[in-house]
């Protein structure tokens, strides 16, 4: 009898106590290490999302910026007639780059729009000009001063007998011919703000050079700006065209400002070396 029997209880050893566990289960690896996982899994997750929300956050800011709404907004257009504050800006007449042997082109004035200022009534301009004008000769009277009205409002149709008409039978090259009157459409006379002015002591130095030596001349040289009226062509003037001292324009107000604001922004050329003398029909 062995010592089992001898004892009357059961002895169990340890490799008999291990197999009461199922082999399967004895083998299996510990579940704890599959959640481990888990955090790099949703670490990897957030971080896709991040990017791809940061992607369609980029993509909607580029279709809605302000750049784009803005670009996509139809450009301001400028009226013909209107000229911007800076750089111009707007094309009106007065930007116009419409230039024949050195003169500007201007439109005519409307007939309705047209004033005597002198007692004939022949001579006319601008109604704004003509009271200015007025205004400028009683000035002048008072310091015994006598400026004469030579011409003022020309047509396009007076300006081509006088550029053409004229031309021929002095058999005169359009060239020579600028240089003596404003072709046809280019002559600030058509704009009713300028006005050929003489000396009413001195009719003799009538739209001559020598005008400048007249007590008118002088007068206006210190004077005209306050009636708002200038020299068109002085010597060495940015057109280059003859030196005119009775030729002269109404700046006054606005449109005569914008209608002249080419001429007086052009840059400067030498005029002619000589001064033709210039007969009453051939002035620009």
């Amino acid at each position: 009898m062995n010592k089992a029997g001898f004892s009357g209880e059961p002895q169990h050893s340890s490799a008999a106590s291990g197999d009461d566990i199922p082999a399967a289960l004895r083998d299996t690896p510990d579940p704890k290490p599959k959640m481990r996982v888990q955090p790099l899994v949703l670490l990897i997750g957030g971080a896709l999302a991040f990017v791809l929300l940061a992607v369609s956050s980029g993509f909607v800011f580029f279709i809605f910026s302000p750049k784009r709404i803005a670009n996509s907004q139809p450009s301001a257009t400028i009226s013909p007639t209107e000229t911007p504050i800076s750089d111009s800006s707007g094309e009106s007449q007065s930007n116009n780059s419409d230039s024949i042997l050195g003169h500007l082109a201007y439109t005519e004035a409307p007939e309705s729009e047209l004033a005597a200022v002198s007692a004939d009534g022949r001579v006319r301009m601008r109604t704004a000009a003509a009271e200015r004008f007025r205004e400028m000769v009683r000035a002048a009277r008072q310091a015994n001063v006598s400026l004469v009205p030579i011409s003022g409002f020309r047509s396009v149709k007076e300006q081509e007998q006088l550029f053409f008409g004229v031309g021929a039978q002095r058999n005169q090259t359009p060239a020579e011919r600028a240089a003596l009157s404003a072709p046809p459409g280019h002559s600030e006379h058509h704009t009713g703000y300028a006005v050929d002015i003489g000396d009413g002591a001195v009719p003799a130095t009538n739209l001559q050079t020598n005008f400048e030596n007249t007590r008118a001349y002088k007068w206006l040289e210190e004077n005209a700006a306050r009636f708002g009226f200038e020299m068109s062509f002085p010597k060495d003037n940015p057109q280059g065209v003859s030196y005119e001292p009775w030729h002269w324009r109404f700046v006054g107000d606005r449109d005569s400002l914008e209608t002249f604001y080419k001429a007086q922004n052009l840059k400067p050329t030498p005029s002619p070396s000589s001064s033709p003398t210039v007969a009453p029909e051939s002035t620009p």
